[in-house]
């Protein structure tokens, strides 16, 4: 999906690496979140609202996704009430991570919101490279590499 464009499904991966991002009037990459497998990456906005996103989705790896269109979503809410619940878990939950991320952000130093990156998502910090890492971070992959640099010399 590409910046710009009306989202119409949402994405479950079933393998690989997705991400979603936008780049900011000064060309800088900003990556909002990243779908491994058995996770859901959409734009939700765009979906809501049903008007054209802000969003780009692509892979990060050979992936394979099933897609879900929010019409056939709300058919299987009104036909199985226990998938309405099941999104619902999933919406709280990714509500959860998205309000600690933002108050990581605003409140901790870059090395802090790596190490929590890190110990939450281990397996990602193994598949993604640093420079995808680094920009859902905020910050630069050279930074990045001088934090992880100093997290090697430091003791446990």
């Amino acid at each position: 999906m590409q910046e710009g464009e009306q989202s119409k499904y949402s994405a479950f991966v079933l393998s690989g690496c997705l991400r979603s991002y936008f780049i900011d009037a000064n060309g800088f990459e900003h990556i909002l979140q990243f779908a491994i497998e058995d996770w859901w990456i959409a734009d939700m906005m765009s979906i809501t609202t049903q008007k054209p996103g802000n969003l780009a989705i692509d892979a990060l790896e050979d992936s394979e996704v099933m897609l879900l269109s929010r019409e056939n979503q709300l058919k299987l809410f009104d036909e199985c009430p226990k998938f309405e619940r099941y999104f619902r878990i999933i919406t709280e939950n990714g509500m959860v991570s998205f309000q600690r991320r933002v108050l990581e952000n605003i409140s901790l130093p870059a090395a802090e919101r790596y190490k929590n990156f890190a110990k939450r998502y281990p397996v990602m910090v193994q598949r993604l490279p640093q420079t995808q890492v680094a920009s859902y971070l905020g910050i630069t992959p050279e930074f990045l590499s001088k934090i992880r640099h100093q997290m090697m010399y430091q003791k446990p």
